[in-house]
């Protein structure tokens, strides 16, 4: 029905659904744009669903939507359903110059180069950054000629120059500021038959030359790039100044020159929303990057899921808590509440907690999440019996725990999960996977702090003391499946395990954690039902051809065509000997016939017996005689 059950996932978090060979918005790979792919009813190869294998391949090269970061292959829950697939390396190409900026942090700083030689044409480009609503970009002087490019108010850009026919000005206005710390190109052209001005994509200016009159701009001071003669300067960023095709080294000029810094800051400005799932936006020398240690994800945007295969019996706990530690330092660190029994009796608590974590799994009942405290209290995630997911809590003030039950949906299914639990004092909401959230509120006798967290345990409850009678039952033999992108707050225990990083001393594993992301991104498209299903099988006994194995390139592929081969010759030389066995049965032996002599010359077969017997007479035996009944 169009839905694609294949997608990739690129920069910004974003999913796409074109492939190699194809661009964004087509939903085609690179056979459907040249219209030879193997079922020409589809536009990839891989969709026809042959038994065979069959490949899709090319470059991905929409920039804005790259790095590849994950790619979701979806579709395999079936008998003999398989996929291979890789993603070749990043491969940058361009002018290194792209990001060759400098900064002006005074209005009265400026970089100087030698005079530019534009006389009869002249081709400048740039991007400027700013907050500041003017100031001159570059300026170059002659006795009478000038040539200037500035701007002149927070949405005004001016390009003028006078090659001694008086002054000439050109200015693009824009709907909205472009002081608003953006990146904005400019482009002034200007040869002897006319100028023009762009910035950005907005409508391109032109001004024409006249007729008569002077074509040639005679300059002799130096180029200025910011404030010149006692103008105000530019205070901002430009980058990749371009003049006539040359481009100018403004980070080796800034790094002799006083109110200019080599690169810019404030790449987070322009590009800190790439930094997803809380990571945070560090300013580098001509870059930036994601700084992802508190959170649950990894990678260059905080896109990458951290996560691990758990096997029956295994375990991880967290302690919120680590020797030499002080609860002070542990609190502002990680905004937990923790204590030390050793040394003070721990009275400190949370009021609020936000827990996010992806799961999978086919096994019920078990233990999800479990936060242990040094006093009764305790929150827990598990899946009951009947597969639907339970959060429960115990702050105290009520007899029994608080629980939330999910009953419209099996969770153990084997499918990835996501779970987002969020409490504030009373309040909590529970999202799971794109379902709308959902809020509760615990019971007005409850307490609503969660006094002194303790521990936060991952697929099996290892406590010392009483521990809830449920949660009991639900920990043996304890949960086998994957666990991913698990945060308690601050605290991101999996990543804590699997990355070395100063919370790792916090860490116990009980087995070996294998690193996987369990295919955390869920399902938002439904299985293929049996109507549409074209490998589907009607009858459970039914056997399926190759028993789920694929077929090879080679030696499986070359027996069955020779296969065929022979059974065609067979069927040719069965069919064959049929013809001829009939034939032979029919024609074989001799026959006699009476046929009378001068039948040649007789007008009928009547006359010709007479004419050749003799003794044929009138009369008639009375034995041969016939007789109508």
């Amino acid at each position: 029905e169009g839905n694609p059950y294949t997608w990739w996932v690129g920069k910004a978090n974003e999913k796409h659904y074109y492939w190699g060979g194809s661009g964004p918005g087509i939903q085609k790979c690179a056979c459907g744009i040249e219209r030879n792919c193997t079922d020409p009813k589809y536009y990839c190869n891989c969709d026809a669903d042959y038994k065979q294998w069959r490949k899709d391949s090319g470059m991905l090269s929409y920039k804005e939507h790259l790095p590849v970061s994950q790619v979701v292959v979806g579709d395999l829950d079936r008998p003999g359903s398989e996929a291979k697939v890789s993603v070749g390396p990043v491969r940058c190409q361009g002018d290194r110059n792209y990001w060759n900026a400098a900064s002006f942090i005074t209005s009265s700083s400026y970089l100087h180069f030698s005079t530019f030689q534009g006389e009869t044409s002249a081709d400048i480009s740039f991007y400027f950054k700013t907050s500041a609503s003017d100031g001159v970009f570059l300026e170059n002087l002659g006795n009478t000629d000038f040539i200037k490019l500035e701007l002149k108010s927070a949405t005004e850009v001016s390009f003028s120059f006078d090659v001694g026919n008086g002054p000439v000005e050109i200015v693009v206005r824009s709907p909205n500021p472009l002081n608003d710390d953006q990146w904005h190109r400019v482009n002034a052209e200007r040869n002897v038959k006319q100028a023009s001005l762009q910035v950005d994509q907005l409508p391109l200016e032109v001004r024409k030359a006249p007729t008569e009159g002077h074509t040639r701009l005679e300059l002799y001071s130096q180029l200025y790039v910011g404030a010149a003669g006692g103008q105000r300067g530019f205070l901002g960023c430009i980058r990749s100044l371009r003049m006539n095709g040359v481009t100018l080294d403004l980070e080796e000029r800034a790094k002799v020159t006083p109110g200019v810094k080599p690169g810019c800051s404030g790449h987070c400005t322009s590009y800190g929303m790439y930094c997803a799932n809380g990571g945070k936006c560090v300013e580098k020398y001509n870059g930036y990057s994601c700084d992802c240690s508190k959170t649950a994800y990894d990678g260059p945007f905080c896109i990458k899921d951290v996560g691990a295969f758990f096997e029956e019996g295994m375990w991880l706990r967290y302690n919120f808590h680590s020797p030499g530690t002080s609860t002070k330092d542990l609190v502002s660190r990680t905004l937990l509440s923790s204590g030390d029994p050793e040394i003070t009796a721990p009275d400190l608590s949370l009021n609020k907690e936000e827990l996010s974590f992806s799961f999978s799994t086919t096994k019920s009942p078990c233990v999800l999440l479990y936060v242990s405290s040094y006093t009764p209290d305790f929150m827990a995630v598990l899946v009951n019996p009947t597969g639907n997911l339970q959060i429960r809590y115990n702050l105290g003030g009520t007899k029994e725990p608080y629980n939330i039950d999910i009953d419209h949906r099996n969770m153990a299914n084997g499918q990835p999960h996501t779970v987002n639990v969020t409490r504030n004092g009373r309040d909590i909401v529970l999202q799971l996977d794109h379902y709308p959230p959902t809020s509760y509120s615990l019971p007005a006798t409850s307490d609503i702090q969660f006094n002194s967290p303790k521990a936060l345990f991952l697929g099996k409850v290892i406590e010392i003391g009483k521990i809830d009678q449920d949660i009991y039952k639900y920990n043996t033999p304890g949960f086998t499946g994957c666990l991913s992108r698990v945060q308690f707050n601050q605290i991101a225990p999996l990543k804590a395990a699997l990355r070395p990083t100063n919370a790792s001393s916090h860490v116990h594993i009980q087995g070996e954690l294998v690193e996987s992301n369990c295919g955390a991104s869920p399902l938002t498209i439904p299985p293929m039902s049996a109507a549409t299903d074209p490998w589907h099988l009607d009858s459970a006994s039914a056997d399926f051809p190759y028993n789920g194995q694929a077929i090879g390139d080679g030696v499986n592929r070359n027996s069955a065509i020779i296969g065929g081969v022979i059974a065609v010759v067979i069927f040719t030389i069965l069919c064959t000997l049929v013809f001829l066995i009939r034939y032979m049965f029919r024609h074989k032996g001799t026959y006699h016939t009476n046929e009378a002599k001068g039948a040649e010359s007789a007008e009928s077969a009547d006359a010709a017996i007479m004419n050749n017997d003799p003794n044929f007479t009138e009369t008639i035996d009375e034995s041969k005689k016939e007789w109508l009944i």
